[in-house]
């Protein structure tokens, strides 16, 4: 099979190295994606007479077993292809004849690629928001669990006012929450359809886009031809900038379950199936799986800003340098399910041990506490802040249980108002059922059944 390109002359062997790069590893996610949206051009095609039923039932045929050795990992893509979109047409020409030869027919690479990644960021956006509100769903279970569970408050590091564990949880929950709505904006973006853009500026052919974009379950087309050219790369950094939030969440919540679990303060006990061990010292328990998830933000947040370097200064239509944003794309994916999952299993073995956090409040953590004493008594709240600055070491302590029933205020320790958080959670996961719905369909109608677009490895090494 030739390239897509072919012309009858052959690029120099260090050219085409370097220019196919590491599309033929990394296409091997997409190929399921690429062979779903061949199924919904070739019955476009079909429809507007550019291409014999016949030819579309045959070239159906193929794709679904194409799609099928995708998801099973054994569909072969040779550098010599360059990319999935050359080995599967490939395949078509060898399996079906001319009809093969016609499947691109109103297709660029370009919206190939697109569309592809669009559908395989579609499914994956949508397990990780399953997997972000499972966390957070847990979080604020454990949450309610832990509303009474007394522990000191830090600022700086250092004791700051009293606290609880149930605190803790809910604010991480919020937080996350906070992340998944903003990818869900990333995800109403990726939920259109490129199909028919071509190479920037459409064809000179009836294509029906609005059809395709039915047939792959996609909210809506993409409407101008060269704004979708544009969404290339940019789009991806947004998305994978979004994802960076996600990881930034999960790394300081582990940054915290850190400090937590350090033996001076025993605020938690870490699941020993997650701690390694040293290889030198046999005492040590390793907190290694928090001390990832807080560096994979940051390496999540390089593969955005890598995103944002080749998209910036780039010219309108269609340019090469976008073929650099394919990885970053599909490992800031990969990386965060696999936090997300990781965090979810963490929370919910992880010990707490209320004794020693109740233990840790020491009289400065009611300083504050001692001063709105002295300002309920009538004193000025600055002359109160100086009289505790001076008295609280002297104090005894208070009644541990009314020093929380006093924060009312919405979201204080005495009243987390976990509602608010379980409304939202209930609020988002209804829009990503109807997206599961509507995605699921098109697969079933594409694909003749059910098959994942995204595996679990997602990305290859």
């Amino acid at each position: 099979m030739a390239k897509l390109w072919e012309k009858g002359y052959d690029l120099d062997p260090i050219v085409e190295q370097f220019s196919v790069g590491r599309d033929p590893e990394l296409d091997r996610a997409l190929v399921a994606a690429d062979a779903m949206a061949s199924v919904a051009h070739a019955r476009m095609l079909a429809a507007v007479g550019l291409l014999e039923a016949e030819e579309a039932d045959a070239l159906i045929v193929v794709l679904w077993a194409i799609a099928r050795e995708g998801a099973a990992g054994v569909f072969r893509i040779r550098r010599s292809d360059e990319d999935v979109h050359t080995a599967i047409e490939a395949r078509l020409i060898q399996d079906v004849g001319d009809a093969g030869k016609r499947i691109h027919t109103g297709r660029s690479r370009n919206d190939q690629v697109l569309v592809a990644l669009r559908l395989y960021q579609r499914e994956a956006l949508l397990s990780i928001t399953d997997y972000g509100l499972q966390l957070a769903s847990l979080l604020i279970e454990r949450a309610a669990t832990e509303r009474e569970s007394l522990m000191p408050g830090r600022t700086h590091l250092q004791i700051a006012m009293p606290s609880t564990f149930g605190l803790w949880l809910a604010a991480w929950a919020e937080q996350l929450l906070d992340d998944l709505q903003l990818l869900d904006t990333c995800s109403a973006l990726v939920d259109r359809s490129p199909l028919g853009s071509a190479a920037s500026y459409g064809v000179p052919l009836p294509l029906d886009r609005e059809y395709v974009a039915g047939e792959l379950g996609f909210a809506a087309v993409h409407n101008n031809v060269l704004a979708v050219q544009l969404s290339r790369g940019a789009l991806d950094a947004q998305l994978v900038g979004a994802l960076t939030g996600v990881a930034t969440t999960l790394g300081r919540m582990a940054q915290d379950l850190m400090l937590f679990a350090l033996p001076e303060l025993g605020y938690v006990k870490l699941p020993e199936a997650f701690c390694t061990g040293s290889s030198i010292m046999p005492q040590k328990r390793n907190p290694d799986l928090l001390e990832l998830m807080r560096s994979r933000a940051a390496v999540i947040d390089g593969w955005a800003t890598q995103l944002r370097g080749v998209v910036r200064g780039l010219p309108s239509g269609y340019n090469r340098d976008l073929q650099d944003s394919k990885e970053a794309t599909l490992r800031g994916l990969s990386a965060v399910i696999e936090e997300l999952q990781l965090a979810t299993k963490l929370v919910g073995e992880l010990e707490i041990d209320r004794d020693r956090m109740r233990a840790a409040l020491s009289p400065e953590v009611f300083a504050t506490d001692h001063a709105y004493n002295l300002v309920r008594e009538g004193v000025p709240f600055r002359e109160a802040y100086r009289r505790a600055a001076e008295q609280y070491a002297d104090l005894p302590l208070p009644d541990l249980q009314q020093v929380v029933s006093q924060r009312t205020a919405t979201g204080a320790p005495g009243n987390l108002n976990l509602s608010a958080a379980t409304t939202r959670i209930e609020q988002l996961s209804a829009t990503v059922d109807e997206r599961r719905q509507r995605h699921n369909d098109a697969i079933e109608r594409c694909l003749g059944g059910l098959i994942p677009l995204v595996d679990g490895a997602l990305v290859a090494s």
